[in-house]
């Protein structure tokens, strides 16, 4: 009977989890998949309060399998070292002070702390995979090898873009295979043969590239401290490259706090090696390195605000997001610190609010495990451009990585923060821009924030309606110049940097600034285009042709450090701090220096030394002798063709661009409020699967001309909802035409009824709001004929403003602007309202005219009857009055 019973129950629960009913537990860990967690530290406090943080999200996160800390320790520290109860231990000995070259050099424990494991561990010889971390993780939910997609000779890793050194010389000096160097790092999953092959590599490239000196520099390795820290990375890379190892690379899997993660991804690891904040909060494990936190009773590290006070301190979903990360990181830590004080006996602390909080059930909602999303799993899509030393880049081989996404979250500790800046002025024209470059901003994944320089005068800036476009920093206009007078708005670009850099602190190491006539498809960094300190990444603007002649030596000390660039610039803070003086400066003196502004000078073509502003970045540049690394894989324009295979990361919709009879150019758009008409848009450009598919140049080229305007539209189009515009489907012209025939109406019936007794107040009142409904009229009919006779306002059909453009190609109905297609195609013409007009204006004086006869008729009887009265009385003063005031109303009418 009991083994009835018990077989009853095992079919129960089997079908259950067949089923999908078992609401949190996941068995992952099924024979003979045996998976094996290790972390490497030291005898240290700083690494004691990170071993209590990462063993508490282990259990927490339900990691499957055993999990070893890897412990390094000095027969001195070892004595007094108070933390063995931590974790789960393997002691190694530590090469912190390498034996034979003494070179101190902590992280090489780390592979040397793997290859003792891997040698003398019983453990290992029980696990099929490793999963290893670093010791200032959180994690968030299991990590399972096989679900993240690693295989065996195919190992799972985070993207650590910044290790350039396998793109160069560094790669040829210490691996045979170059070309198998991938970047990666931080998080590793892989088969336990795949790591006996790689670790004895992995230890001994590493003391090869930290005593390849010569190498340590910037321009080698990607370390922007120039002292081999990384040297440990480069090993891992270059070990994994001679034993054949190429890595599947997931960038989704592991973010830093600080950064936003995409849309749909839910990390399960989170780095602290950055430091991050929320409001006025914030953290950074270095400033812990000594903090003896752990054997503290009852100190935990600064509470975070509370995840309601993040809901009222930023509205954006994806901001809040990863604030709601940043405090679930530090929480986990304080509530990991909160269990081990009461393992060690300490006194039961104090209630407080926030102790409170972190035994809410509100806590361990947020902090529940997390489970991997499809978006989790998708891999990137790398592009690695080989280089074989630091001459200037020639063709190589591409060597293409079969992963799918493209990079975002790239950090780690040499992971400088971004943040990208434009400019832009008080102005519609400007607002549009900024919708669309800021929309794209936030989809392109780009780290960091994001800040709009809006340059206004006073007078603008009272009447301006786009203060919650973007994150904006207010600068003075320099349009019209203070001392020349001179009328140049493109000077605000180089003045607004300065303002910024002069009146707000940032934390970011690097500045990306773009052009608002942008749109951004995917994340723009210095680690992936080689920016440095002295070497700012940008985009090749060769008709700059004042680099190589007059114009160069008569404004630049060092003509021959000139630099045909701009649109995108990727600069080090530091260098930005210099240069953005010289930048004002040197457009400043381009501007005045009217006699070189001359097209066989300059290459512009209108000579008006509208360029001024691009020579001052590149002569400013040439001062400081700031080299840039030129790229042309950043930016493409619409309407250019793409060079086969490479990913742009902007839209520069400067120039006019077709796709068929189709097209767009933004100066047609100058005066157009798209912003604040509800569902304005631009016309749609045609449906990508109507181009011809015969010549797949051009078919890749209009591809990218439709994505740039299919983007701004959709950046339109949510702006629109989050302004809560009506439903467009409600909104119908006839509607109106009740309205305009009601007002017309009750203008006719007041004609009609008016008296000598009224009063001149009731008569001013009426003229009044006669006169208003008559403006709004007059100024509908005049629009339409600005519309007719001219080609910068936009709202209208353009087929009437072709007849007036007879050097352009007739376009398309798409290119009718969204006011129209509102209508639901309604009376579309404008003429039709100039036709009723003229018919109420022609009716509404023949009433009046009859009022005024009968009025007449009536004044003669009563002249008859009553003369010696009409002598003592105002009566006459009043028909006169009335009779102009008629006559006024019908010629206003």
């Amino acid at each position: 009977m009991m083994e009835k019973k018990a077989i009853l129950v095992f079919l129960v629960l089997t079908l259950s989890l067949i089923n999908g009913q078992e609401p949190e537990k996941i068995d992952t860990q099924k024979a003979p998949w045996r998976i094996h967690t290790l972390f490497s530290v030291e005898c240290q406090n700083y690494f004691d309060w990170q071993t209590v943080g990462l063993m508490h999200s282990y259990r927490k996160a339900q990691q499957p399998g055993p999990i070893t800390r890897l412990l390094s320790c000095t027969e001195d520290e070892r004595k007094g070292y108070r933390g063995m109860e931590l974790a789960p231990t393997f002691e190694v000995p530590s090469m912190s002070r390498h034996p034979k070259t003494s070179d101190w050099y902590p992280a090489i424990n780390k592979p040397a702390g793997v290859v003792h494991w891997l040698k003398y561990s019983k453990e290992a010889e029980n696990v099929d995979w490793v999963v290893i971390l670093d010791a200032d993780m959180i994690i968030r939910g299991p990590i399972v090898p096989w679900e993240i997609g690693a295989e065996k000779g195919r190992p799972v890793s985070a993207y650590y873009g910044y290790l350039i050194g396998c793109d160069n010389i560094l790669a040829k000096l210490h691996t045979k295979h170059p070309e198998l160097c991938d970047k990666v790092g931080g998080l590793l999953a892989m088969h336990i043969d795949d790591l006996r092959a790689l670790a004895p590599l992995w230890l001994s490239k590493t003391e090869e590239v930290r005593e390849d000196r010569a190498h340590w520099p910037t321009n080698y390795t990607g370390d922007i401290y120039g002292t081999g820290w990384i040297s440990e990375m480069y090993g891992y890379s270059f070990g994994a490259a001679e034993v054949g190892l190429r890595h599947k690379i997931n960038d989704n899997l592991m973010i830093y706090p600080g950064y936003t993660p995409r849309e749909g991804v839910e990390p399960i690891l989170m780095h602290y090696g950055l430091p991050f904040n929320v409001g006025n909060w914030s953290f950074s494990k270095l400033d812990h390195h000594e903090d003896d936190i752990v054997y503290d009773c009852s100190r935990l590290f600064p509470e975070p605000p509370y995840p309601r006070e993040i809901t009222q301190m930023e509205s954006d979903h994806h901001k809040r997001r990863a604030l709601f990360l940043n405090i679930e990181c530090i929480n986990t830590m304080n509530e990991g610190l909160l269990l081990q004080h009461a393992a060690f006996k300490c006194p039961k602390p104090k209630w407080s609010k926030y102790l409170s909080f972190l035994k809410s059930k509100t806590f361990a909602e947020l902090s529940r495990p997390k489970r991997l999303t499809a978006q989790s799993r998708q891999m990137m899509e790398v592009e690695i451009h080989k280089e074989v030393d630091n001459e200037p880049e020639k063709p190589h081989p591409k060597v293409e990585v079969k992963i799918h996404k493209e990079v975002d979250n790239e950090p780690e500790k040499p992971h400088p923060k971004i943040h990208t800046i434009f400019s832009t002025e008080c102005s519609s024209y400007f607002d549009w821009q900024t919708v669309g470059l800021v929309h794209s901003f936030y989809k392109s994944g780009q780290p960091g924030n994001i800040t709009r320089l809006l340059s206004c005068t006073d007078e603008d800036l009272k009447q301006y309606k786009g203060h919650d476009l973007a994150p904006t920093h207010y600068v003075p206009s320099m349009s019209r110049h203070p001392l020349t007078g001179d009328w140049y708005p493109a000077i605000n670009k180089p003045a607004a940097v300065l303002h910024w850099m002069n009146h707000v602190k940032t934390d970011a190491e690097y500045i990306v600034i773009l052009d608002a006539d942008m749109i951004m498809r995917g994340p723009i960094t210095p680690w992936e285009f080689n920016a440095g300190r002295s070497r700012p990444a940008s985009t090749p603007y060769d008709y700059l042709i004042g680099c190589d002649n007059i114009l160069a030596k008569l404004h630049t000390r060092h003509p021959e450090a000139c630099d045909k660039v701009g649109g995108v610039i990727i600069m080090h803070v530091d260098d930005l701090r210099k240069f953005a003086l010289q930048w004002l400066h040197k457009t400043m003196e381009v501007r005045l220096d009217r006699s070189h502004w001359s097209k066989n000078i300059t290459g512009d073509i209108y000579e008006s030394g509208w360029i001024s502003e691009m020579y001052g970045y590149s002569f400013g540049a040439a001062e400081l002798n700031l080299r840039h690394v030129i790229s042309d894989e950043i930016l493409i324009y619409p309407g250019y063709v793409p060079k086969p295979g490479v990913n742009y990361r902007v839209f520069h919709y400067g120039l006019e661009y077709r796709v068929g009879n189709w097209s767009f150019d933004k100066a047609n758009w100058r005066h157009a409020d798209v912003v604040n008409k509800c569902w304005a848009k631009f016309p749609d450009p045609p449906d990508p699967s109507s181009l011809d598919q015969t010549d797949n140049n051009s078919l890749q080229r209009d591809f990218l001309s439709i994505e740039c305007a299919t983007t701004l539209n959709e950046a339109l189009r949510l702006h629109h909802e989050r302004r809560k515009c009506p439903d467009p489907n409600t909104i119908s012209t006839p509607k109106r035409e009740r309205v305009n025939q009601d007002r017309v109406d009750e203008t006719r019936t007041n004609a009609e009824t008016r008296t000598r007794a009224e009063t001149r107040t009731d008569a001013e009142t009426r003229t009044d709001a006669e006169t208003r409904t008559n403006a709004e009229t007059r100024t509908n009919a005049e629009a339409r004929m600005a519309v007719e006779t001219t080609t910068s306002t936009k709202f209208g059909n353009v087929d009437d403003i072709q007849a007036l453009r007879h050097d352009e190609m007739p376009k398309n109905s798409s290119q009718e602007s969204s006011q129209v297609e509102t209508s639901n195609g309604t009376f579309t013409s404008m003429r039709f309202w100039i036709m009723v007009l003229w018919a109420v204006s022609i009716f509404g004086f023949l009433g009046v005219m009859s009022v005024m006869l009968r009025g007449r008729k009536g004044l003669k009887k009563r002249v008859k009857g009553y003369k010696s009265k009409r002598r003592t009385t105002y009566s006459g003063f009043w028909d006169t009055n009335g009779q102009d005031r008629h006559l006024r109303n019908a010629e206003t009418a």
